[in-house]
């Protein structure tokens, strides 16, 4: 439902200049602290020169501490009258859940769960490993599959050093994965939290902590710098910036319906849903990927066509 992510927001900000026109906004939780703050809207902010960023309740600037972000309203205003502040376009890739089953998606799964053997970010361990009894446990992909020509064209396979040959991209290394729980992993792809790697790798939540995960600290077993499968920080960073846009940039994205009983029409929920062509291409992609190559293409008039991808 396109809007969900604004529902519950208590903070709020504005350009200076327009104070009656919100830029976007957050729902608070204790993981969020001015420094943590001012970080999210420096991803979120296009400005021309510096600017700061003023609390209407008091009138004061913020200052990058550890001290939690109180709710209300804040003002970013340029400190030279020539200079402009927007918002980025840069573009919020739309994820869902993997259902791939492909080579390099087992080795990716296999490779996942023997460097963390728990789920990273509630610290559960599987006792259940030694049997190879996973169930609860799933290896979560940080750059979706079903984008792999926009990571391909962002550049982020040079920060892959653990792939099988020059041509791989490395969107099936185990760097681009972490061992979640099933429900954690549900989450974690709707990028209602994320993971700062430049801010002791706290989990940041942007919904209602339901989890109890904000605040708590990515577990080392995944980063270890003298482990050549560790986790990707660039990957990280990316899922970070993906994660603020969503759920701060105006009205936020939508949210996309997972739960499709027996007797659903999938189908017909997701081409009446939010980005139809888009999901819908993400969707094929998961459950044909090694067997056919598709695109959705949405049409003038609004159908949706499924179409060999050349």
């Amino acid at each position: 439902m396109a809007g969900r992510r604004a529902i519950g927001r208590n903070v709020h900000f504005y350009k200076f200049a327009e104070p009656d026109t919100e830029l976007g906004g957050l729902r608070l939780n204790p993981s969020i602290t001015k420094k943590t703050f001012l970080t999210m809207l420096g991803i979120l902010v296009v400005a021309s020169g510096p600017y700061h960023v003023i609390s209407r309740s008091t009138g004061c600037d913020l200052t990058a501490t550890d001290e939690v972000l109180q709710p209300g309203d804040y003002d970013i205003r340029p400190y030279s009258r020539k200079d402009t502040i927007s918002i980025t376009d840069e573009p919020c890739i739309l994820r869902i859940l993997s259902h791939s089953s492909t080579g390099g998606d087992q080795s990716f799964r296999t490779q996942v769960r023997e460097r963390d053997g728990r789920c990273v970010m509630t610290g559960l361990i599987n006792d259940e490993a030694d049997s190879d009894e996973w169930s609860g446990f799933q290896a979560a992909h940080i750059f979706p599959l079903s984008s792999e020509d926009y990571f391909i064209q962002r550049g982020l396979p040079r920060w892959i050093t653990n792939r099988t040959g020059e041509h791989d991209t490395g969107i099936y290394s185990c760097q681009n994965g972490l061992l979640m729980q099933s429900n954690v992993h549900e989450k974690f792809d709707g990028l209602f939290f994320s993971i700062n790697p430049d801010d002791g790798y706290k989990i940041v939540c942007f919904d209602k902590d339901i989890l109890r995960i904000g605040g708590k600290i990515l577990d080392p077993v995944c980063r270890d710098p003298s482990d050549n499968r560790r986790v990707s920080d660039e990957l990280l960073r990316w899922h970070f910036r993906q994660a603020v846009l969503a759920n701060m940039r105006g009205a936020g994205e939508p949210t996309l319906e997972t739960d499709f009983p027996p007797g659903t029409d999938m189908m017909g929920e997701i081409l009446n849903g939010p980005k139809a062509a888009k999901r819908m291409e993400a969707e094929l992609f998961s459950r044909l990927h090694g067997y056919s190559t598709t695109v959705a293409v949405e049409g003038a008039d609004g159908t949706i066509e499924v179409q060999q991808k050349e």
